[in-house]
């Protein structure tokens, strides 16, 4: 048997899979939550008891490993955790080789996902795609003529900071307007609270947010996008609002995206695209409408669901070993 240990170092978890080569189906599989005010050791620490559950007495050919924030993936340093502290340049490969002995691939997580996809997914068959993962933040990744493409400097894929609203709300990056700060989970729950906040004359019925409030008790700090998907379900026109602005900018990014690249799909990830029928079909309606007519492509969801990042692990540790190059 020839195993790969697949890592994913995600913002609020941690998960590890073992899977056989050639097999679809996990051997082994653990995820735990990041603990609340975790830092880089904390999450190391948690990740080698994972992984030291998994492997039992076996010993992995390769590690890949998705990361939830910026990476060299040429070195395999983490630059940073947006959602962590003490990531910064943190040579994780390097760590990983040194303790286990084998060959590892490190990558950011959208990257990563992309990979999943393409490999064992949605992507499958497909050339050209984009990866689009929604959720804490909005990120994506590149397969080109079947290969990641990470760009000049491993920056390629981030169009959760395309401004798509120069006059709209600050984004945690200091700009207007960026995709992330109008269809992200938190921001998604964050614009609600703040309607409901400021505007307290909203009250009385369906349409005026009770929905999202009934769903909180009235404590507001507990809004999330996952509630305010499940709101706009229930017919809260607040939370459609909400949930509209963020399917509009989701959509008029990928026309954008569309007519700079045109790869044949766009595969949609993460919580927020599990948001339901409107959603999907507001952003399919803005994303062609954005496009020129002439620009073919299709929007379809991930099927991976929240296991891609670990499936792209696999993917990265068999890329990055020549040896496994047909597996």
């Amino acid at each position: 048997m020839t195993l790969i240990l697949a890592l994913d170092f995600g913002g609020t978890k941690l998960a590890a899979g073992l899977v056989n080569i050639g097999s679809r189906k996990w051997l082994r599989y653990e995820r735990r939550l990041s603990p609340v005010g975790a830092d880089a050791s904390t999450d190391l620490e948690i990740m080698r008891s994972l992984i030291y559950s998994l492997l039992e007495d076996a010993k992995p050919a390769a590690i890949g490993v998705s990361f939830g924030g910026p990476v060299d993936a040429s070195t395999g340093t983490v630059r940073l955790s947006h959602h962590v502290a003490g990531w910064e340049n943190i040579p994780l490969k390097e760590l990983l080789e040194k303790e286990f002995g084998v060959p590892v691939g490190v990558d950011n997580d959208a990257n990563v996902a992309a990979l999943g996809e393409h490999r064992f997914g949605a992507g499958q068959g497909y050339d050209s795609l984009f990866y689009i993962t929604v959720s804490t933040g909005v990120g994506g990744g590149w397969i080109l003529n079947g290969q990641p493409w990470r760009g000049a400097g491993g920056m390629a894929g981030e169009i959760g900071h395309i401004v798509v609203d120069p006059a709209g709300p600050v984004c945690l990056c200091g700009k207007r307007g960026c995709v992330e700060r109008l269809a992200s989970g938190p921001y998604m729950a964050q614009n609600a609270r703040e309607i409901l906040e400021n505007e307290p004359q909203r009250r009385g019925g369906l349409r005026d947010g009770e929905v999202l409030r009934g769903l909180v008790g009235d404590n507001l700090e507990l809004l999330t996008g996952q509630l305010v998907s499940e709101a706009a379900a229930a017919g809260d026109d607040l939370a459609k609002e909400v949930l509209h602005k963020a399917a509009w900018a989701l959509g008029v990014s990928i026309g954008n995206v569309a007519n700079l690249m045109n790869p044949q799909r766009f595969v949609l990830g993460g919580g927020v695209t599990k948001a339901g029928a409107d959603f999907w079909q507001m952003v399919q309606r803005v994303a062609r409408e954005t496009a020129l007519p002439e620009v073919d492509f299709e929007i379809v969801p991930a099927v991976l669901g929240d296991d891609a990042p670990l499936w792209g692990g696999v993917a990265i540790a068999l890329i990055t070993n020549p040896e496994f190059v047909n597996e």
